[in-house]
């Protein structure tokens, strides 16, 4: 019976050391984006955000009938709330432009080898969706999303290169979700899922007392030239983060068509074969079905 007691003793012993010993962790969502906040420089600091704009090198790979071949582009990335983002990826031929003004969403390929040649567009449903959720991810730093109709979700632990984590679902629509792993002890975010990718932070840049990633890597699935799956690589090294400045609204709005061919010197149908007056008309129709057709 002595034997018998001094085990309990024991075993009670060990188990309120291992409570001593393990630090308390945050488990709802509320918690685990709070102490993920306070990571990246605090909810204060971080509400205060209005804007964030990054600058640096992009490196990728192109998809050609004999393999991947490697890209590079110098890219500049602009969030501004509440929905609006811009980012231009100019390389040694072309600027790309990709734009999204709350629920309008385009595209812009413009030649630098001959001006006259040029591509614009109209987003789907589908990737204005998308662009929205990014926009909010980086400009809203985890919190609120159920004010934009999203939920947050606690989907439970896992390791992240070793590291305890907790895995969190970050839920914009119902094709549109991010898994996001914190790190159980500081709050860092190690990883992020979505349908096609992951992607990972390295490095830091400190703005204003605010953590930002010096770089970023994203893994995508994709197929080769001949319909296999493959996994693509994207890369980008920031070189300058500012937030807090002050976009007119004109800068992420669609471009006019008279503009574009006043910049270019083309006529009435882009050198792709866009028709100026279709993609207004759709531009338009796009503007009034939205919030019935995305959310």
């Amino acid at each position: 019976m002595k034997s018998s007691a001094a085990w309990v003793r024991l075993i009670l012993f060990l188990g309120a050391a291992a409570r001593t010993a393990t630090p308390a962790v945050a488990e709802t969502a509320d918690e685990i984006i709070a102490k993920a906040r306070a990571y990246l420089g605090g909810d204060a600091a971080l509400s205060a955000v209005h804007s964030v704009h990054f600058r640096g090198v992009l490196e990728t790979q192109k998809v050609t009938p004999t393999g991947l071949v490697p890209q590079k582009f110098n890219v500049e990335i602009c969030f501004q709330k509440p929905c609006q983002q811009l980012i231009v990826a100019s390389g040694p031929e072309t600027v790309e432009t990709t734009g999204l003004d709350d629920y309008i969403a385009w595209r812009r390929e413009q030649s630098l080898v001959d001006p006259t040649r040029w591509q614009q567009s109209v987003q789907r449903p589908d990737q204005i969706r998308w662009l929205r959720a990014t926009a909010w991810e980086n400009l809203n730093f985890f919190k609120g999303i159920e004010q934009q109709g999203g939920k947050a979700e606690v989907l439970g632990r896992a390791t992240v290169d070793g590291r305890p984590a907790v895995k969190v679902a970050f839920s914009h629509s119902a094709d549109v979700v991010f898994y996001n792993y914190f790190d159980l002890a500081t709050g860092r975010r190690l990883l992020t899922e979505t349908r096609d990718r992951t992607i990972r932070d390295e490095g830091e840049i400190l703005v204003n007392g605010l953590r930002f990633p010096q770089r970023e890597t994203q893994v995508m699935k994709a197929l080769d030239a001949k319909g296999r799956p493959i996994e693509q690589t994207l890369i980008i090294t920031f070189d300058k983060i500012t937030i807090n400045e002050t976009f007119p609204e004109s800068y992420f709005e669609l471009p006019s068509f008279a503009a574009s061919e006043a910049r270019s010197g083309s006529g009435g149908r882009a050198a792709g074969g866009v028709d100026r007056d279709k993609v207004s008309e759709a531009a338009g129709s796009l503007s009034r079905e939205t919030h019935r057709v995305l959310w």
